[in-house]
């Protein structure tokens, strides 16, 4: 049966580059929806937001004190003070009524508007009021014109743009489309990833392990990384190694909605592992066995136009086809990078790394006193080794590996 390798093995091995270029070639970001702008935090913005409006709309006071005409105080000083009459008093969102003529002046505080004759605000700190009748300010230092003054479009000018197109908006991101009167905010829709775990052997996540059967660790592993990169992951039942089953379950995910389908396990060439063979005949199986260590067998297809990813059911080697395939379409689709998230630094080896060439070997690491040493356990199924590694280290396909002192690239897995 065409795609069926079953029991037959791979005949040749698809580069990571290319897997990579596929999915760029053929996953783009969602269309955009809008968002109230309390729910926007974290979002990816769809559009240039260009602001209509000047930030602050008026000549406002940076300090309290007393707004007064810079000139007037030309000259001033501890031994000459100049004194002004003080004929108000003006507020945030209430300003003065009427217009501040020579010799006078009027109290202001931070952020109200500033008075018509005025153009400059003398600090509270820095002045001396005198009781009245009439009350008058003492001046002992000059204040130029603009001092303390926060002028018209200081902050954001009428028709720029404020943010572009592509932001993960952060929480200052909201405060300044806030300021400039945005309620409603196009962000790229958020990708809906359905998650199928497959096994006959496994047992539900918070189970306990009893028998030969293992509980599933992967669902909730995958749920997160989808959360990371910004989708919404649907979990589905755990699905048996049975062809009608799977095929049943793919097509219920896509039904409901899902962009992108992550199926773990039978991904590989056994006897039930079926779920190339369903991918084939449900769309298209664009790749199936890989040039990786781990996740040689993963796999990725279309249907309808949506990904769908193949990942083995070992748990590291499912954590690093996602974060080298998976998570690259999952971040697209919402409007992010689809460059690896994590952190990286280049640090010094300690100890070799060997490899093969021909494959991309994602390598678990340590760093101990500023320098990476790979980890000694490197099974795809033991799990706990990425929750002792630090980070991994990709090894280049055309490399043997890494002798003692070269240089490398870490992936840290804390973000």
């Amino acid at each position: 049966m065409r795609h069926d390798i079953r029991m037959r093995g791979f005949r040749e091995r698809t580069e990571v580059d290319d897997v990579v270029r596929l999915l760029e070639e053929r996953v783009r970001p969602l269309a955009e929806e809008a968002v109230a702008l309390v729910e926007a935090a974290a979002r990816v913005l769809a559009r240039d937001i260009v602001s209509d409006v000047d930030v602050p709309g008026f000549d406002r006071a940076a300090m309290d004190g007393y707004a007064l005409r810079g000139s007037e105080t030309f000259g001033a000083g501890p031994y000459n003070p100049l004194e002004l009459v003080v004929v108000g008093e003006v507020f945030p969102g209430r300003p003065f009524a009427g217009i501040v003529r020579p010799g006078q002046a009027v109290r202001i505080m931070t952020g109200a508007p500033l008075p018509e004759g005025t153009d400059a605000v003398l600090q509270a700190e820095a002045a001396e009021e005198v009781p009245g009748p009439p009350p008058l300010v003492r001046v002992t230092d000059a204040v130029p014109p603009g001092r303390h003054v926060g002028r018209i479009g200081e902050d954001v000018r009428a028709g720029t743009i404020v943010l572009r197109a592509g932001r993960r908006l952060r929480p200052q991101d909201l405060g300044v489309l806030s300021s400039v009167g945005v309620a409603s905010v196009p962000v790229v829709r958020q990708p809906c990833v359905g998650i199928l775990i497959t096994g006959n052997e496994l047992l539900p996540a918070g189970s306990r392990p009893e028998g030969y059967r293992i509980v599933d660790s992967n669902s909730v592993m995958l749920a997160a990384l989808v959360r990371r990169d910004g989708g919404n992951p649907c979990l589905s039942a755990l699905v048996p190694d049975v062809y009608e089953d799977i095929r049943s379950a793919l097509r219920g995910a896509l039904e409901n909605g899902a962009n992108a389908v992550l199926i773990s396990g039978g991904s590989s060439v056994g006897q039930e592992d079926h779920a190339p063979r369903v991918l084939a005949e449900l769309g298209e199986l664009s790749v199936h066995g890989i040039a990786l260590r781990p996740a040689s067998p993963a796999g990725v297809g279309f249907v309808e136009g949506r990904p769908v990813f193949l990942m083995p059911g070992n748990p590291v080697s499912c954590l690093c086809a996602y974060d080298l395939f998976a998570g690259r379409a999952v971040r697209r689709l919402g409007g992010r990078s689809s460059d690896l998230p994590y952190r990286s630094a280049v640090l010094p080896l300690g100890r070799k790394i060997t490899s093969a060439v021909g494959r991309v070997d994602y390598v678990r690491v340590v760093v101990q006193d500023g320098k990476v040493e790979p980890l000694a356990t490197s099974g795809a199924s033991v799990l706990t080794s990425t929750t002792r590694a630090d980070g991994f280290v990709l090894v280049p396909r055309d490399s043997e590996g890494h002798p003692p002192g070269d240089s490398v690239r870490v992936y840290f897995y804390d973000l």
